[in-house]
C-alpha cells in the first residue's frame, strides 16, 4: 500500500504554532540522515487519513517542496480532548536499508473459531510485535488464524504466528512461547474481571494518591509535543 503526503516547509514556531492549527494545518517535524530537522506542515484531513493508514508500521512517501522521502512515523500527538492529531514526527528511511518497527498482531477468523462456537471467549494477549524487515517488505500486519482453538487448554503462542517472507523479528532471541491469545469460560471470565473491579476500588492511603500523580511522567504524545515546542 503506497501512502503519500505532501509538506510544506514551515516557518511558524512556538506560540505562532496554535494559530496553525487553528487555520487547519498539522505541525510536523521531519527527522533523519545528516541534516538538520525539517519542520514542516500539512493540512489536517490528509494529514489525518495518512495517520490513520500508515500507523507506526508503514512506510509513508513525503513530498517536501518538491523533495521526495520515505519516512516511517515515530511519533503522532493527538488531542485528548478533540481526538485531533496535533503534531507528527517522521524519520526518514532508505529503501535498500532494513527498519525496525512495531506492528499489529490481527487474530482472524473472530466468532468463527470451534472456542467461539461452543461459547467460549478468546481474549487477544498480544498485539504488537517489533520486527524487521525492508520497507518494501514491511506488512500492515501480522496475522495468525483461530481456526485451531476449541478449549480452555487451547492458546496460540507468537509461534504460531507466520512471516511473511523477508521480515524477522527484530529481536533474534524472540521469545516465540509467549501467548498470542487465550480461551476463557465465560464465568471464569467475570469472575476475574470483579475480582479485579474490587481490587480497584481499595481506598488509597493517606499521602499516597498525590505522590502517584504528582510526579507522573507525560504520555507518550504529549512529552514528543512538549519536546517539539520547547525546540522551537
Amino acid at each position: 500500500m503506497d501512502i503519500s503526503l505532501k509538506l510544506a516547509e514551515r516557518t511558524a514556531k512556538r506560540k505562532q504554532v496554535k494559530k496553525l492549527r487553528d487555520e487547519g494545518m498539522v505541525p510536523s517535524v521531519v527527522y533523519g540522515g545528516h541534516s538538520d530537522p525539517i519542520h514542516t506542515q500539512s493540512p489536517i484531513v490528509e494529514t489525518s487519513k495518512v495517520v490513520h493508514k500508515a500507523g507506526k508500521h508503514s512506510p509513508v512517501h513525503l513530498v517536501i517542496d518538491g523533495k521526495k522521502k520515505l519516512a516511517i512515523i515515530k511519533t503522532i500527538d493527538v488531542d485528548p480532548v478533540k481526538h485531533r492529531v496535533r503534531h507528527v514526527a517522521f524519520h526518514t528511511i532508505k529503501q535498500n536499508e532494513a527498519i525496525v518497527t512495531e506492528v499489529p498482531i490481527h487474530l482472524t477468523g473472530m466468532g468463527e473459531s470451534p472456542a467461539e462456537r461452543a461459547g467460549l471467549v478468546v481474549l487477544q494477549a498480544i498485539e504488537h510485535v517489533e520486527i524487521k524487515a525492508k520497507p518494501a517488505d514491511l506488512p500492515e500486519a501480522l496475522e495468525v488464524s483461530l481456526e485451531k482453538l476449541e478449549t480452555t487448554e487451547d492458546k496460540l503462542l507468537l509461534s504460531d504466528v507466520k512471516l511473511p517472507e523477508g521480515v524477522e523479528y527484530a529481536d533474534h532471541e524472540q521469545n516465540l512461547e509467549l501467548v498470542v491469545a487465550n480461551v476463557y469460560e465465560p464465568s471464569a471470565l467475570q469472575a476475574q474481571n470483579e475480582a479485579a473491579a474490587g481490587d480497584a476500588t481499595e481506598p488509597v492511603a493517606e499521602g499516597e494518591e498525590g505522590e502517584a500523580t504528582e510526579g507522573e511522567a507525560p504520555a507518550e504524545g504529549e512529552a514528543s509535543e512538549a519536546s517539539e515546542e520547547s525546540k522551537e
